[in-house]
């Protein structure tokens, strides 16, 4: 096999790439931190200014820095994105394809959003293409994928090196085989590497030889994309403790991303280290519900990992001694892509090679899916899952939603949440477990997050297994409708549960002498259960690490609460009110005033601000 062509210049690949594979480009791009963003970009900027080139990109997760809409948002994000982003080259296609603005020869399609990123861009909700991660393999191949462009580890030097897709082993090992192919029957393709050594290298499954590659650009190291921990609240917690009591020792877990993910992996090490505790912090929000079985004991045999994300709290468990019950193959997590903060990444690059092969990156068809190749070996291997995934809402009888709204805009994608949980029907002694906040605030108002229906189903209730909120679990497996709604009503927000019952007794569904009895499910009482326990050190808001600054981190319950309410003029000019009248700031709101640059404010609009956010501070 010939050698990849190599170059340090992204212009010049760029134009060896069309050189080699025609003026008719559909790139891949891999889902999340592994795109090749300065190939990317070459490509974007040779077809932004030549009409006769067609570039047509397929991905998904295109990360952007956090951008803002208001003044306060700019003054909290300018400097944090200074400081996490600085040197990362961004993706030049994102902000035109958010605009509806991108060039007539070149089209975007992406299987899954950046949270929230695109729900006002018409151009991006109408190019969406939905599919299952296991199916968009399938989807880029049916469009003509000719270019696939990846950033990767290396390792060695010269025709000795090999190299690692690290972050992104996801659908490119599922390509791959397709591309081989292709190549021996004369077909031109391209598999471009972008050399980036700050990915840790992961050995295993995820290395390749150089020969598997047409061409690499070698332009030096870039920062690699970051996402700061968000704080855990104590309802975070209570979901967190109650999904980590369902997980049995030597079972099989997956995670799902964000401050509820980062909540059970935590009350999983809480629970390991200091069983007590966590049986004391489960008892003070309530019994489990009848017949279904709560497990406080520390992790003897450790659990396996089955994941699609390698989320940060997977190395966390392995550094706990709770992630160590090997897999056929002898690994404790097999998992298809990773993302996370800075810490994670410098973490997993200084564990010895044995260590980071035992942390598997795999295809996201072995991770994914259960069936076809090795089929009994996952069977054994995934014992006891628990696939732990989170959702937007619920409906009363049990449908989940996790990726759009009933008007059709996708907030974020299935990705793999519907595999998972055919896995969890598929296996012996499996559960799917969704997880979700009972309520939500917008624009000042209270919302539940339970709702009698819905007009999108991520999930059908057919499906339906077992719902975590802060106020508890409904385990709903096997379940006749009026025992589902009366398991849902029993994990819904009080403010709502007179309305949910109301709504369903109209439908028939449940008896009209039926009246809901049970515990009062007010924030207070999660508060009340939660606080001792969080002033005892054992549920800190932010266990898991954060890139956020200490100033940041005091920053964050205030801006949190001001975007709650956006739109909720009565309760911003209260809080207004409540900060213009402080007379004595204390030193750590001064230095939060300070990081938002209002620490001597100017003028009558300064002033507000600060006024503002110091309110909003004190009910934080």
């Amino acid at each position: 096999m010939q050698p990849p062509e190599a170059f340090s210049d992204a212009e010049e690949i760029a134009e060896r790439i069309i050189a080699h594979v025609g003026r008719d480009i559909v790139l891949g791009l891999p889902l999340g931190l592994g795109k090749a963003n300065r190939v990317a970009n070459a490509l974007y900027r040779r077809a932004a200014r030549d009409p006769s080139v067609s570039l047509r990109i397929f991905t998904g997760l295109t990360l952007q820095a956090p951008s803002a809409s208001s003044e306060i948002e700019k003054r909290f994000v300018g400097p944090l994105a200074e400081r996490l982003y600085a040197g990362y080259p961004p993706l030049e296609y994102a902000a035109p394809m958010r605009r509806g603005e991108l060039p007539a020869n070149v089209a975007v399609n992406e299987f899954f959003f950046l949270a929230g990123k695109y729900l006002s861009s018409p151009a991006a909700q109408q190019s969406y293409i939905s599919a299952n991660y296991t199916h968009a393999t399938r989807a880029l191949l049916d469009r003509g994928v000719n270019v696939l462009a990846q950033m990767v580890a290396r390792k060695g030097e010269g025709a000795d090196a090999t190299y690692s897709l690290s972050c992104n082993t996801d659908i490119t090992l599922d390509i791959l085989p397709t591309f081989r192919r292709r190549r021996e029957t004369g077909e031109k393709v391209a598999y471009v590497g972008e050399v980036n050594n700050a990915l840790p290298y992961m050995p295993g499954p995820a290395e390749l030889p150089a020969s598997d590659f047409e061409f690499l650009l070698d332009a030096g190291d870039h920062p690699l994309f970051v996402t700061p921990k968000p704080p855990i609240s104590l309802a975070d917690y209570a979901i967190g403790l109650n999904a980590a009591s369902m997980v049995p020792d030597g079972g099989t877990l997956q995670i799902g991303i964000g401050s509820i993910g980062d909540a059970l992996t935590h009350a999983l090490i809480l629970r390991h280290r200091a069983p007590e505790v966590f049986c004391a912090a489960l008892d003070a929000l309530g019994p489990p519900p009848q017949g279904l079985e709560r497990h406080c004991e520390p992790f003897r045999e450790g659990l396996y990992g089955a994941s699609e994300m390698f989320v940060d709290g997977f190395l966390d468990l392995y550094e706990a001694g709770i992630l160590k019950r090997p897999a056929h193959d002898g690994a404790i997590l097999h998992a298809g892509f990773f993302l996370g903060q800075k810490s994670f990444y410098e973490r997993l690059k200084a564990l010895p090679e044995a260590e980071r092969m035992k942390l598997s990156m795999r295809e996201i068809s072995f991770v994914n899916e259960l069936y076809g190749v090795r089929e009994e070996e996952k069977r054994q291997d995934r014992r006891k899952a628990r696939f732990v995934n989170n959702a937007m809402m619920a409906t009363l009888m049990g449908a989940i939603v996790s990726d759009q709204l009933e008007d059709g805009r996708v907030v974020s994608g299935v990705g793999g949440q519907y595999n998972f949980v055919a896995q969890a029907f598929a296996l012996q002694d499996a559960h799917s477990v969704m997880a979700l906040h009972a309520s939500r605030t917008s624009a000042g108002r209270p919302r539940s997050n339970i709702v009698w229906s819905y007009g999108h189903e991520t999930v059908p209730r057919h499906l339906k297994d077992i719902v975590v909120t802060e106020y508890g679990i409904a385990s709903l497996r096997g379940r006749t409708d009026s025992e589902t709604i009366a398991a849902m009503l029993a994990i819904a927000d009080a403010r709502f549960q007179a309305d949910l019952e109301k709504s369903a007794r109209s439908a028939g569904k449940l008896e009209k002498a039926y009246r809901f009895t049970g515990p009062e499910n007010t924030r207070a009482r999660i508060e009340t259960a939660l606080s001792p326990f969080r002033r005892e050190g054992h549920l800190p808001r932010f266990p898991l690490g954060t890139d956020f600054t200490a100033d940041e981190q005091a920053l964050l319950p205030a801006l949190a609460f001001l975007k709650g309410h956006k739109g909720d003029w009565l309760a911003l000019a209260k809080t207004l009110r409540e900060g213009w009248r402080a007379d004595d700031i204390s030193a750590e709101e001064e230095r939060a005033l300070a990081r938002m640059q209002l620490q001597n404010p100017s003028g009558l609009k300064e002033r507000a601000l600060a006024a503002l956010i110091l309110g909003a501070l004190r009910k934080g």
